[in-house]
């Protein structure tokens, strides 16, 4: 597939595309910096700015793509990961103001242009528990994708109305369009750098509910929404399938959920941020864990 992919200079982003490369798609990346990614080409772009949001989403993207001479060729799907990333990047009202409207861009752009597939990228955070001021607890265990979304901070709030913008752009447009509620992003060296601190105190996991996704997975999980067709609007949490301590879940739950109704039975690891939809609906199946990189 011929895919735009925002923000694939980020964090999350240089995987992603990296994965989405290896899997013989050919990756647009438009962000502020150049991608360092081989194989992956950047074009600048402003995504506040809907002039140039609308030219790059119907642009050629290399100087191969002339030589057919059969005219530009259409994308056939966006992925939309470029957002401030977090609370304390920005002023809030930059933070929102930039992911509210370069998501609005993408969104217009997309379903104007006849673009058939756009995914976006939401947050954990839609929650209400990551940037909380003081702890606050689930409603129930696991957090799936019915669990309120009532945040109190800038960041997440942005995305939340991503979310309801993506859903009125589909109702409208009929395309597919999915949000992922991607959970904390842990590159390849995390795994040694920051994990033994999380085995240490498990405390520091509470507010990202006691999960995380490996980079890499998180390219697979984009790889399947790319794949599955036909599900119209769609909202993803995307996590790995364990918990991110070296805790029991019937421990965590103890030590930091008690009287939070546990909607079912959970397996003796399992991660308290569902993925059983994304499991269900685009075959999503986590293929790293903290456990494995640590043996390495």
């Amino acid at each position: 597939m011929r895919i735009l992919f925002t923000g694939g200079s980020g964090k999350a982003g240089r995987h992603a595309t990296a994965y989405l490369r290896d899997q013989g798609h050919s990756i647009t990346n438009l962000d502020w910096v150049a991608s360092d990614v081989p194989g992956i080409t950047t074009l600048k772009v402003d995504l506040t700015d809907a002039g140039q949001v609308f030219n790059a989403c119907q642009a050629y993207a290399t100087f191969d793509e002339l030589e057919p001479g059969t005219g530009m060729p259409r994308y056939d799907a966006i992925v939309h990961f470029a957002a401030i990333p977090a609370i304390l990047h920005r002023p809030d009202n930059e933070t929102y103001r930039i992911n509210t409207l370069s998501t609005y861009h993408i969104l217009d752009a997309g379903t104007r242009l006849g673009i058939p597939k756009v995914i976006i990228a939401s947050s954990e955070t839609t929650y209400g528990i990551c940037f909380a001021d003081g702890e606050k607890l689930p409603d129930y265990l696991p957090v799936d994708e019915e669990h309120p979304t009532v945040p109190q901070d800038s960041y997440a709030m942005s995305k939340v109305v991503n979310e309801v913008t993506a859903r009125s752009f589909q109702a409208r447009s009929g395309i597919d369009i999915y949000a992922l509620r991607i959970n904390n992003v842990i590159e390849p060296h995390e795994y040694r750098q920051s994990f033994p601190a999380y085995m240490a105190n498990p405390a520091l996991r509470r507010r990202n509910i006691f999960a995380y996704i490996d980079a890499r997975d998180l390219g697979q999980m984009v790889d399947c929404c790319l794949k599955t067709d036909g599900l119209g609007y769609q909202v993803f949490n995307v996590a790995n399938e364990d918990l991110s301590v070296g805790l029991t879940n019937a421990q965590v739950i103890e030590r930091f959920y008690p009287g939070v109704p546990v909607q079912r039975t959970m397996g003796e690891y399992e991660t308290f941020y569902s993925i059983d939809k994304a499991r269900r609906l685009v075959g999503f199946k986590p293929r790293h864990s903290w456990r494995a990189e640590l043996e390495k």
